[in-house]
């Protein structure tokens, strides 16, 4: 075999390979049972390890491999007066389903998030692509026990 033939070979066994590759990336043509959209966890309210509403996801955070990263909250301060930041990891959060959408709730207490590290969302990017997103002027919910 004549090495312009086996080059190719080889170029088309590896395209092959990773057209297989980005084929495997998506599984279905519609969300599986028990995944969730960032879209319905944007906004969506957060329940500490006592079933009492502490907030709501912020945003979320992906790494440069498209995983997410940080889990942002919007936790209420006493009152629900103040309200600031906090980033826990996905896996801080567990995911049930409460009627037709997600509910999140995290195993710390209302205490423990209210005095955690703030995190700073308005923080200059080093790539100057992301931009902070716009204030949380949402009401909280009207079930909401303080």
């Amino acid at each position: 075999m004549s090495k312009t033939t086996m080059s190719a070979a080889i170029a088309l066994m590896m395209a092959a390979g990773m057209a297989m590759a980005e084929a495997q990336t998506v599984t279905a043509n519609r969300p599986l049972p028990g995944q969730v959209r960032l879209s319905e966890m944007t906004g969506a309210d957060v329940y500490d390890n006592q079933d009492k509403h502490v907030g709501s996801i912020k945003d979320v955070i992906l790494d440069p491999d498209g995983r997410v990263a940080t889990v942002v909250l919007n936790v209420e301060g006493t009152l629900g007066l103040s309200r600031r930041y906090v980033a826990l990891g996905v896996g801080d959060l567990k995911i049930s389903n409460s009627a037709s959408k997600p509910r999140f709730t995290v195993g710390l207490s209302r205490d423990q998030l209210r005095t955690a590290q703030t995190y700073d969302l308005h923080e200059a990017k080093l790539n100057g692509t992301s931009t902070p997103p716009p204030p949380d002027d949402r009401p909280p919910p009207a079930d909401r026990e303080d």
